[in-house]
């Protein structure tokens, strides 16, 4: 059983679970992003959605009024809890006028408000897709593009470049962790924050890569998915990647509403054992869901963004549960 969720959409890209306990789910709308059409002409926006209510209603978060709301067009997120207080922290890969920064913000949950802190900008940030926090002011970045200006963005694909970056930023320290990317896509952790897995999309790969004490990462391998894969979700009881992907690059460039981009999602399960088990959970030829590019699984449940679309929300297979 499956049902799009009205109340989110279109361009649910991203999703990030903030709390095991309750299934609160952040996700956006509203991203303008060159060479992908965009449904609004408004700001983007943040929402919460609670996976344990039925309704699958989706609540717009409030913004503090020192926040540039009219200009916020997001793209990637991550959540980071304070552990010391219990303070949760929502980072959003921004990108006001095209350029990229990252926006801070303190999640008040009861209140569904999200409070402004910082917006962080740096010379190595210079194409942000997607981040995954590590303390209250540091994260991971992937950059998808090595070039600022977008005519040379545009080729870097078609000229096979390597390029691509992952991006450390602490406020003591902001640097390349690692590099060698066609188009660094997605980001996330391991539970134990031990591993950190980055999508190479048109390399068609995750990339697995150890992080050391000083936040240094060690590429270990890359696992190959034979799909243009966008975001990544890390189950926290099991540690399972899961892929929201994009079964046909051209038709997602060409957006033909006559002839849709469809969408797939795909599990990786013993990502970091000498034989990764890479399955397909989801597929559909666009009839259903237009554009997937992320996946988020809960309690027998998966609620799937897009790029063009609604999220979708389905009831996964007793085989996938295991």
């Amino acid at each position: 059983m499956s049902r799009l969720c009205p109340d989110v959409g279109p361009q649910p890209m991203d999703v990030q679970m903030t709390s095991s306990s309750d299934a609160l789910l952040d996700l956006f709308e509203g991203l303008k992003y060159d060479g992908l059409p965009a449904f609004s002409d408004g700001p983007g926006k943040i929402f919460s959605m609670d996976l344990k209510d039925p309704r699958l209603k989706a609540v717009e978060l409030r913004m503090s009024r020192n926040f540039d709301a009219d200009s916020f067009n997001p793209h990637g997120i991550s959540t980071f809890t304070d552990q010391s207080d219990d303070s949760v922290y929502l980072f959003v890969v921004n990108h006001p006028e095209q350029k990229s920064q990252v926006e801070i913000f303190k999640y008040i949950e009861e209140d569904h408000a999200l409070v402004y802190l910082k917006s962080i900008k740096h010379a190595l940030l210079n194409s942000v897709n997607d981040i995954v926090a590590v303390g209250p002011e540091s994260f991971y970045a992937t950059n998808d593009h090595y070039f600022n200006q977008k005519t040379l963005q545009h080729l870097e694909p078609w000229l096979g470049l390597s390029w691509c970056s992952l991006v450390l930023y602490t406020p003591q320290d902001v640097r390349v962790v690692s590099d060698g990317y066609t188009s660094a896509n997605g980001i996330n952790i391991s539970p134990d924050k031990r591993h950190v897995y980055a999508m190479d999309i048109l390399d068609h790969s995750v990339r697995v890569l150890e992080r050391k004490e000083d936040n240094s990462l060690i590429t270990l391998k890359s696992v190959a998915v034979g799909s243009l894969c966008d975001n990544i979700e890390v189950d926290q009881t099991t540690g399972d990647l899961w892929l929201g992907c994009h079964p046909n690059g051209w038709k997602l460039f060409l957006s033909d509403p006559q002839d849709p981009p469809g969408s797939e999602v795909i599990r990786i399960q013993n990502i970091l054992s000498e034989h990764p088990k890479v399955s397909q959970v989801y597929a559909d030829n666009g009839s259903v869901l237009i554009g997937s590019s992320v996946a988020a699984p809960y309690r027998g449940k998966l609620l799937i963004g897009s790029v063009y679309h609604n999220a979708l929300c389905c009831d996964l297979r007793p085989t996938d549960l295991n």
